[in-house]
């Protein structure tokens, strides 16, 4: 287990190190190891204490909506459901059949592990 301590001293030394280390140098050039080290340590501490969860269905609906450029009407119009239905699916009352959830991937541009990982 990494202490606060120990993170916050990986990160001070990730950055005088960055500068120090380039692509050129060998894998086996001690700063090039530590700095590999140190990356290591800071990763496993934020992993454990800042970890970042999935979004949620109806997350990646508003995002992909945005993205897309598209109203709530027009993705129901093109996939063949009502404005009511994907409604409940942004507002988390409902989730998508795996037909439905196929729909809204192909249309949306998401890619289906993204919305079957949730």
């Amino acid at each position: 287990m990494i202490t606060k301590n120990q993170y916050e001293f990986a990160l001070a030394r990730i950055e005088e190190l960055l500068p120090i280390v380039d692509d050129t140098m060998s894998a086996t050039d001690k700063n090039v190891i530590e700095l590999s080290v140190m990356s290591d340590m800071v990763i496993a501490y934020e992993k454990e204490h800042f970890p970042i969860g999935k979004p949620a269905i109806p997350e990646l609906l508003v995002f992909y909506l945005q993205e897309k450029g598209m109203t709530q009407k027009q993705l129901a119009q093109k996939i063949g459901l009502s404005p009511s239905r994907i409604n409940d699916y942004i507002a988390g009352r409902a989730e998508p059949t795996l037909k439905n959830a196929g729909l809204l991937c192909k249309t949306l541009g998401i890619s289906p592990y993204a919305m079957l990982a949730l």
